[in-house]
C-alpha cells in the first residue's frame, strides 16, 4: 500500500469504474440473446417490478435524467417490449407499460442473476455485502 494520496490503485473512483465495466461485461453475453443492452435491462428490471410507470418515476428509480432515458425507451418500444402512451390522468405525462412480449421476457431474465453470481465466483453473502456498501456510497455521494 502506497502513502501517495494520488496512487491510482488507492482511488475509490478507479475501483468503482473498473468494477462497473467488468461486471457489465459479464452481463453482455447474457443479455445479447434477449436483444438488450445493460441500460435497457435496468429499464426492464424497473418495469417488471413497478409497471406501469411514468417516465418521471422511471427516471427517479434508475437515477437517470429523462433525456438519457428517452432513447432507451424508444428502442425498447421499437423491439416490442413496452409501450409509451399519454397518461389519461395527466396528458403531460407519458406512461410506460409492458407489452405481453415484454412481460414474457421476464422468464428468460430470471436466469441472469444466478448466472452472474456463478461467473463472478464469489459467495452470495459477499456480493450482498458489496451491494450494501455500494448503496451506502451512493447515498453518501448524493448528500
Amino acid at each position: 500500500m502506497s502513502d501517495d494520496p494520488l496512487a491510482l490503485e488507492q482511488q475509490v473512483c478507479f475501483a468503482l469504474s473498473v468494477a462497473a465495466r467488468s461486471v457489465v461485461a459479464i452481463y453482455r453475453p447474457l443479455l445479447e440473446p434477449m436483444g438488450l443492452t445493460h441500460p435497457q435491462y435496468l429499464v426492464m428490471l424497473a418495469l417488471w417490478q413497478h409497471a406501469p410507470l411514468s417516465v418521471r418515476r422511471l427516471s427517479e428509480l434508475l437515477q437517470l435524467d429523462p433525456g438519457t432515458l428517452s432513447p432507451l425507451l424508444k428502442r425498447l418500444e421499437a423491439i416490442g417490449y413496452l409501450r409509451r402512451e399519454r397518461d389519461p390522468a395527466d396528458e403531460r405525462s407519458l406512461a410506460i407499460t409492458l407489452t405481453e412480449r415484454g412481460r414474457a421476457l421476464r422468464a428468460d431474465a430470471e436466469r441472469i442473476p444466478p448466472a452472474v453470481v456463478e461467473r463472478l465466483g464469489m459467495p452470495l453473502e459477499e456480493l450482498r455485502n458489496v451491494h450494501a456498501a455500494l448503496t451506502r456510497v451512493i447515498a453518501a455521494a448524493a448528500r
